[in-house]
Parts: structure tokens; C-alpha cells; sequence
């Protein structure tokens, strides 16, 4: 497990060469669609190095592939490894995909536990697959306020699950997350598989450059001719491959140029197909986009540099929420994962800092744990402790931040960011001066009239 870019699939083969019959399961959400084999980092076959791979590049790039899609088709494929005495390996950013693996309880089971005893859908003849996505926040808003104000408005591909929760069954999201489904939820008690967990991290500037640098070899090794290949005006991006990152980063660009180059604008309108190559341009020469970075075409270039800058941005996000989710899972799930800093290893590559200070210390935790002295998910607190503590969490709380407009920041992670900011810290000190000197105060939840709103009930407290 870890961030994007920290090494996760090149330190499973590498593990391949220690222990006998190690098969390695996927569980990345682009990586298990075909296609954008570029875009999604997928370990080509020759660097595979004879490891057999499960769930990489097998899905239809059009299907909406959940956590349950996941779990229903891992699962018989673990145990088909184990019952032939070989070693499942999985590897993944997408740790939802790994709690559905390994919990007994996904939202999808609790759903249809409480749809049994609830009323019928009221979207009616509402196509969710056709509304934009600010739209879908809307009517999520209209239907159930308190699970809109608990995801960002930009989530779309969230927003679309409970939407879709709400239209199979008539159950409000909000009810997923209040009484016995909350105890249900997540819980760390009862696992399906005994498993050792190696959470694979390096800092932040570390990763950062590493991205960077991926970004920058996904370009000369042809990125822009990959996604080209997938470009239709007013795409849906938020199913299946197309909400990868690096997708929609790229649609400014390519709507300029192709509308440039009206047979390709033309191909690409009168293409029916979400899948890579499904633009059959056989009388056009392909274009070098690359080149285009050299040009002299300023328009062309400055839009597609501003695409590359979005796509290096996003990915570092998505890298920021993965240490968050996973620090979720240590500390508010216990989960007992053995934490590998691959920083220096990295900066000793040419020394070969790689196998000395991950390799083998990840052997060491894997041995140790196949001979029978690992736990896997030990700790001192009891179940009930736990099932406390995760229910208390603020995962509900929504920050109204008056010195800067009203804007609306949702949980504390989101507010604590906010507050570091320099635009924030230049807003609130001319915020505080607007005040008669008897109002100053150091309080600033005094003087900035912050908002606190708990949504767990539809009490509002200031």
C-alpha cells in the first residue's frame, strides 16, 4: 500500500525473487480497466520479470467498477493462489479497495440490510448518467442535505454513488453513516484473510519530484498520441477510465487543437467509443503533439504546458489524500501496517539504496510473518473502543470561514489547510481590523464568526 509513485509494484516483483509463487492482484481503480496503459502506469510485460498479475488491464474501459466489483472477483481469485500453495500479493493505491477486500461490511451489504424495511426511490425517470455533475450535487442537496455537506462538491464520482444508493433502494445515504450501519461500517474486528500489510511512503518533496518526473516520461513515451485517441467532445469523466487523472486535464487542449484540424474534430464527433483507438483515422496523418512543446505556436503550447502543470498538480493531490486515507487506517482503524520510508532510497538509487533499505527489510517483515510472528491487526483497544472513537470523529463537520467571504471549507484536514494560507492570513488580519479596538481578541473564533455546522443532526452552533 502507499501514495502514487513511492514503488509499491516494482517492490512486488522485486519480493517475487524471495518467495515462491508470489501472484500479484492489482488494486489500483485505472489500472483494471484496458487501456491509457501510458496514463494509468501500468507495468508493462517485459518489467513483469514472469509474475503473474490478476485484475490488470481487464475491465472494459466504459463499466463503472466499484469496490464490491472489486472484492466479488478478488476474492475467488486469492483463494484459487492459496489453494494451490502460492502467495497472493496485492498492490494498490486504492485502499477502498483493499478495506472492501479484507472487511466483512461494505456500504453496498449495509444497503441492502436497510433497503429491506425502506420505501421506493423518488428519482423517478432521472438518468443519473445524463445530469452534469453540478446538477447531481444539486438534486443530492435536494434529497439528502446531510450526505452532500459531508463530500466536496467536486467528488463527483461520490456524489454519483449515493445518488445511485438513494435511486436502488430509497435509502439516504445520511442513514449509512447513523446507528447499527455506522457499527458496521468499517469495522476492524473480524477480517476475512489473515495479511500482513507494508505501507510503502516517502516525503513529500520526494514524491513530488518523483511525479514530476513520471509526468514527464508519460509525455515522451507518448501520452498525448494515447489520450488523443480517446478524445470526444463533452466526454462524461466521471465513469470508468475517463475519471483517471490526466483525462479531463487534457480537454482544453485537445478541443483547440482538434477544432484546428477539422477532419480530426470531425473523427473524433463521430466517434461512439470510450475505449483507446476507437478514433479509426486512416486517410490523417497523426499528429506529433510532443512537438507542439517546441513550437511557435503560443496559443497551442502555453494551453498544452497548463495541461501538463494540472495533471503533475492533481496527481500530487491524489498522493496527499492517499497518505491521509492511510493514516486513517492506522490510526482510527488500527490497522497494523508496517510502515517502509523509501525517501533515502530514492536519493541512494545509484548506490543501489533500493534492495538495502526497502527490499530487505520488507523480506525480513514478510518472512516474519509467514513463520508466524506477525499480527495483523493487534492492538490494545477493544472493538467497542474502537467503534467509539470512529463514530466521534468529525467526518461531519462543515467550517464557514467569514473572513474570507463565507467560503466553506468541509472537515477539519480541509480547515487546518485553509488556515496555513497566505490569502487567508492577508484576509483575516484586514477582517480583524475592521472591528472597534473593545472587539479584538485573540479568539479567532470570536472575531472571524467561524461556523462550526455538525451534520450528524440538523442543529446549527456558532
Amino acid at each position: 500500500m502507499g501514495a502514487t509513485g513511492v514503488g509499491k509494484s516494482r517492490l512486488a516483483i522485486d519480493l517475487a525473487k524471495h518467495f515462491a509463487g508470489v501472484e500479484i492482484i492489482n488494486a489500483d481503480s485505472m489500472q483494471v480497466y484496458r487501456g491509457l496503459d501510458i496514463l494509468t502506469n501500468k507495468v508493462p510485460l517485459c518489467e513483469r520479470k514472469g509474475v503473474p498479475h490478476h485484475l490488470l488491464g481487464t475491465i472494459d474501459a466504459s463499466m463503472e467498477f466499484t469496490s464490491k466489483d472489486f472484492r466479488d472477483i478478488a476474492i475467488p481469485i486469492i483463494d484459487d493462489i492459496l489453494s494451490r500453495g502460492c502467495l497472493p500479493v496485492i498492490v494498490g493505491g486504492t485502499n477502498y479497495y483493499i478495506q472492501a477486500l479484507v472487511s466483512p461490511y461494505l456500504v453496498d451489504d449495509v444497503v441492502e440490510d436497510i433497503a429491506e424495511g425502506s420505501g421506493n426511490s423518488l428519482l423517478g425517470d432521472i438518468d443519473l448518467n445524463s445530469i452534469s455533475s453540478s446538477s447531481a450535487f444539486e438534486l443530492l442537496k435536494e434529497i439528502d442535505w446531510i450526505a452532500a455537506n459531508r463530500i466536496h462538491p467536486n467528488d463527483h464520482r461520490k456524489i454519483h454513488r449515493y445518488l445511485s444508493v438513494y435511486a436502488s433502494s430509497g435509502v439516504l445515504p445520511s442513514s449509512l453513516f447513523h446507528g447499527n450501519p455506522a457499527e458496521k461500517w468499517g469495522r476492524a474486528d473480524n477480517f476475512r484473510y489473515t495479511c500482513c500489510f507494508i505501507w510503502v511512503d516517502a516525503s513529500l518533496p520526494v514524491l513530488d519530484r518523483n511525479i514530476n518526473t513520471r509526468v514527464d516520461c508519460m509525455i515522451d513515451a507518448g501520452l498525448l498520441e494515447e489520450l488523443s485517441d480517446i478524445y470526444k467532445p463533452k466526454s462524461d469523466y466521471t465513469r470508468g477510465l475517463k475519471q483517471a487523472i490526466g483525462v479531463r486535464e487534457f480537454e482544453e487542449f485537445f478541443k483547440v487543437y482538434f477544432l484546428n484540424n477539422e477532419a480530426l474534430y470531425t473523427s473524433a464527433c463521430n466517434s461512439n467509443n470510450d475505449v483507446p483507438n476507437s478514433v479509426n483515422i486512416t486517410h490523417i496523418s497523426k499528429p506529433k503533439f510532443a512537438d507542439i512543446l517546441l513550437s511557435k505556436d503560443s496559443e497551442m503550447r502555453t494551453l498544452l504546458v497548463e495541461a501538463i502543470d494540472k495533471f503533475k498538480a492533481n496527481t500530487r493531490k491524489l498522493a496527499r489524500r492517499q497518505k491521509r486515507r492511510l493514516n486513517h487506517l492506522k490510526t482510527d482503524f488500527s490497522w497494523n501496517l508496517n510502515y517502509i520510508d523509501v525517501t533515502r532510497a530514492f536519493s541512494d538509487e545509484a548506490c543501489d539504496g533500493w534492495s538495502a533499505l526497502v527490499l530487505e527489510p520488507c523480506v525480513n517483515i514478510v518472512r516474519t510473518f509467514l513463520l508466524g510472528g506477525a499480527e495483523s491487526f493487534t492492538s490494545n483497544e477493544t472493538s467497542d473502543d474502537i467503534l467509539k472513537r470512529l463514530v466521534s470523529r468529525e467526518l461531519c463537520t462543515q467550517y464557514v470561514c467569514e473572513a474570507c467571504g463565507n467560503r466553506v471549507l468541509r472537515g477539519t484536514h480541509e480547515w487546518e489547510q485553509h488556515k496555513k494560507g497566505r490569502v487567508h492570513r492577508k484576509r483575516f488580519l484586514r477582517f480583524k481590523k475592521s472591528f472597534s479596538p473593545d472587539q479584538h481578541t485573540d479568539n479567532y473564533a470570536d472575531v472571524s464568526k467561524l461556523q462550526i455546522i455538525d451534520f450528524t443532526s440538523p442543529k446549527l452552533s456558532t
